[in-house]
């Protein structure tokens, strides 16, 4: 069980002490300060839900941190035990945010937090670890996510007749088995589906499914791996090919095609072999290359399949293959990969409705907190001397550059469609809402899965 004093950096822990006498409010916000155009911000409303929500202290864990920390060489704040007496355990802060989905340029304040109990100024930086960690990641993963859907969607615009109906099956979540842990496939796996509906990232579809609400929000198809494909014998491949049609005789249906040849598969095996069989099905065979140049093979299993099998011009002049026949591409797939792929096709006049892509590790594992430069950072604090209350604006302004925090009170609003971050004290409407106070949350912030893709669609 977690503990929600001990959910933050070791030097933190110190903190209470260091704040100037009399500090009574501080305010920080959240922002991704750059490395993208703009961001997809995600992540808060399970954070809230799962760690913030209700009663997160009882006496054990008081306990607990208590000779934790001393153990550690540190000094407990019994302030802890006062809140715990004081809030039943509630946590003493206000969170206002954008919501879920929203798109917007980067270097914008996305999340305000603040103390809401003057004697608890530390609590808004003990929380920026769990906090910034439950945003950067799911932001991180749609942002990408969302970049590829632009690239892939280009390409559909300019080759497919039904762009919309195809996009959202054209970008395959692989990345369960290549995320560091349990969380990552769930936290990572929903943050994919706000732009796309294929996955194999079981734990992904549940988590959103837990968090937002909804049923049907991700898809997969029968699909084989080379363990079921080599179990028959490289003289059996054929077999095992025909076994993936019978099995599946409607529908769409996968089989990774390069367990020892994938031109022979391509060639011979489906192209021959398996020809009539493919054509006579009501449904789609996609083959998988895994192996390989990752532009290159791909590209060139089209063409040996469009040797084989024809193919049709559709309305806007691009080669289509048979609608029974289809290729997915899935390893070493990156937004470089992606965009080499997708020109060199349209370049030789061949759509984009004849690929999808999947990618694993690259989308869930390979992404980090410098993506798009998530921080937290205070901005203001209100100081009580000798009965006199004032502002101080907070920040940093490193010699060196590159990395100077925003000061004072902030705010959100939208000028012309565009979000801009100013000065609280200015007369305006608030793209900020009160997600979180006192151990509450504010249940007109919460949204459902679809009303967070609506907010995020190209």
């Amino acid at each position: 069980m977690h503990n929600f004093i001990l959910m933050t950096d070791g030097y933190k822990l110190s903190h209470f002490e260091q704040y100037p006498e009399g500090a009574e409010t501080i305010q920080s916000y959240i922002e991704a300060r750059g490395g993208k155009e703009e961001s997809v911000f995600l992540g808060l409303q399970g954070y809230m839900i799962e760690y913030l929500e209700g009663p997160v202290l009882n006496q054990r864990m008081v306990d607990q941190a208590r000779r934790v920390i001393t153990n550690y060489g540190l000094k407990f704040n019994e302030d802890w035990q006062t809140i715990l007496n004081d809030y039943d355990g509630m946590i003493p802060i206000e969170i206002r945010a954008v919501q879920e989905g929203t798109v917007m340029g980067t270097s914008n304040v996305q999340v305000i937090v603040s103390n809401t109990d003057k004697r608890f100024p530390w609590l808004v930086s003990h929380v920026e670890t769990s906090l910034l960690r439950a945003i950067w990641y799911p932001s991180t993963v749609a942002t990408e996510s969302r970049d590829m859907k632009k690239i892939i969607y280009e390409g559909l615009k300019l080759s497919s007749d039904n762009p919309d109906a195809e996009l959202p099956f054209k970008l395959h979540d692989f990345g369960a088995r290549g995320v560091s842990s349990h969380k990552s496939s769930q936290i990572g796996g929903m943050a994919h589906l706000v732009n796309f509906m294929g996955t194999d990232t079981l734990e992904g579809m549940m988590y959103a499914e837990d968090i937002y609400g909804g049923d049907n929000i991700g898809f997969s198809i029968p699909a084989s791996e080379h363990s079921t494909i080599t179990s028959w014998g490289r003289a059996g491949e054929l077999a095992a090919f025909e076994n993936m049609l019978d099995k599946y005789p409607t529908g769409l249906v996968a089989c990774v095609s390069d367990s020892y040849d994938i031109w022979n598969a391509v060639n011979v095996f489906w192209g021959k072999e398996l020809k009539d069989k493919i054509l006579a099905r009501d449904g789609t065979l996609v083959v998988r290359p895994d192996s390989g140049d990752p532009v290159a093979t791909p590209i060139n299993v089209i063409l040996k399949l469009m040797e084989a099998f024809g193919y049709y011009k559709n309305s806007q002049g691009f080669k289509v293959l048979p609608d029974q026949i289809r290729v997915i591409q899935g390893d070493g797939i990156g937004p470089k990969e992606l965009t080499k792929i997708i020109d060199t096709l349209i370049h030789m006049g061949i759509s984009i409705s004849n690929i999808a892509f999947g990618m694993g590790g690259g989308l869930l594992q390979k992404v980090d907190r410098d993506n798009l430069k998530y921080a937290m950072k205070a901005s203001n604090i209100t100081i009580n001397k000798d009965n006199n209350v004032f502002n101080r604006e907070v920040y940093k302004d490193p010699i060196d550059g590159g990395k100077k925090s925003k000061a004072g009170k902030l705010d959100l609003i939208k000028v012309d469609g565009v979000y801009k971050t100013v000065n609280d004290n200015e007369t305006h409407k608030s793209e900020l809402m009160v997600a979180f106070k006192d151990g509450y949350i504010n249940e007109n912030y919460l949204s459902s899965f679809e009303e967070v893709r609506e907010r995020a669609k190209l």
